[in-house]
C-alpha cells in the first residue's frame, strides 16, 4: 500500500507562493480546519505567527497536498527536487511543443520565469522558476521510457 505524502516548499511569502502554485496546478487553497472561519483564526488560537504557512490541495483529492512554510533564508542553489508540470499528454511532436510553449507563456503571466528549453530528438521540455526561484519543468504528459523504470523530464 502506498504511503500518503505532501510536498513542502520553503518560502519567503507562503501565501503568495501557494496562490501561484494553485493557479499552475489547478489546485485550491486548503480550507481552514472545522470550527475556524480562516487559517488566521486557527493560527492565532494556536499562537502561530501570522502568514507562517499556507497549503493547497487537489480539489479532486488525487494529488498530494502542497505545503508552504516561511523560512528566514532565501533560496541559494539549484533545487535537488523539482516538480514536472505535465501539460501536453497525448499530443504529437509539433502540437506538444506548441502546447508546452503556450503553457510557459501562461505561467510567465502568473509570475514564473523561463530559464531554458531542451529540444533534442525524443526530448522536449522547458525549465522555469517560480516567483521565489524554485526550478520546475513544463514537460509532456507521458514520461519517456527509462531502463531503470523511473520517468524522465
Amino acid at each position: 500500500m502506498a504511503i500518503a505524502f505532501q510536498v513542502t516548499f520553503d518560502a519567503a511569502d507562503p501565501g503568495a507562493l501557494a496562490a501561484f502554485w494553485a493557479e499552475v496546478l489547478g489546485y485550491i487553497m486548503q480550507p481552514p480546519p472545522d470550527g475556524y472561519a480562516s487559517w488566521d483564526d486557527w493560527a492565532r488560537d494556536l499562537e502561530i505567527p501570522e502568514d507562517a504557512a499556507s497549503a493547497i490541495v487537489d480539489p479532486g483529492g488525487n494529488g498530494p497536498r502542497i505545503f508552504f512554510q516561511r523560512v528566514p533564508e532565501g533560496k541559494t542553489v539549484k533545487n535537488r527536487v523539482h516538480l514536472d508540470v505535465r501539460a501536453a499528454p497525448g499530443l504529437d511532436d509539433d502540437a506538444r511543443k506548441q502546447r508546452l510553449r503556450d503553457e510557459c507563456e501562461r505561467l510567465i503571466g502568473l509570475g514564473a520565469t523561463r530559464l531554458y528549453e531542451i529540444d533534442e530528438p525524443g526530448q522536449f521540455w522547458i525549465t522555469m522558476a517560480d516567483p521565489e526561484g524554485n526550478e520546475f519543468c513544463v514537460c509532456p504528459g507521458v514520461p519517456l521510457p527509462d531502463p531503470g523504470g523511473a520517468g524522465s523530464s
